[in-house]
């Protein structure tokens, strides 16, 4: 499946562009329009960077975390640091593994989640943040051919931006 994305400056704009198409018999279900009034983000499909950061971080928390643990631990033990003398020897060990479990915690947090926030939602934060400017995305998904003869269409309106995508799951 592949997809087009044009971006409109106003609504009148996106109401043109989509009566445009359904002039030239495009099959309606396959045109969206997203902004103010219209389907949103969510409604669309376009991954929310926040939901994928917190995947991110989650993910690299379930690793991360016991490593930092068995770091901390044997980082003591191997030491021999006597930092909470009350605690023994193996206290030290326990506390140790507890201070790198939550060091490995707090880097799932930081680096699963910045990472996740930076890259993992593609193009779809540039769209959101346009829908959040008051701007019009007209979105056509369909076969190549379809996409392509949008293309042509969409391009005599003069959009802010055209892009086409082709949906990776489907190769």
């Amino acid at each position: 499946m592949n997809y087009l994305i044009a971006v409109l400056s106003d609504r009148i704009q996106a109401e043109e562009a989509y009566s445009v198409l359904e002039k030239q018999g495009f099959p309606m279900d396959k045109v969206s329009i997203l902004g103010r009034g219209y389907k949103s983000a969510d409604e669309f499909g376009l991954i929310d960077p926040n939901e994928q950061a917190g995947k991110q971080a989650k993910l690299m928390s379930y690793w991360l975390v016991p490593f930092g643990f068995f770091a901390g631990a044997t980082f003591n033990l191997l030491t021999g640091l006597n930092t909470f003398p009350w605690a023994g020897g193996i206290g030290n060990a326990l506390i140790g593994g507890l201070l790198g479990a939550a060091s490995g915690g707090l880097g799932s947090v930081f680096v699963g989640g910045g990472v996740g926030l930076t890259s993992g939602s593609g193009d779809a934060l540039p769209y959101r943040n346009r829908l959040n400017a008051g701007k019009y995305l007209i979105a056509v998904k369909g076969s190549p051919g379809i996409t392509q003869q949008a293309t042509r269409i969409l391009r005599e309106l003069q959009p802010e931006n055209i892009q086409g995508y082709v949906d990776p799951t489907d190769v």
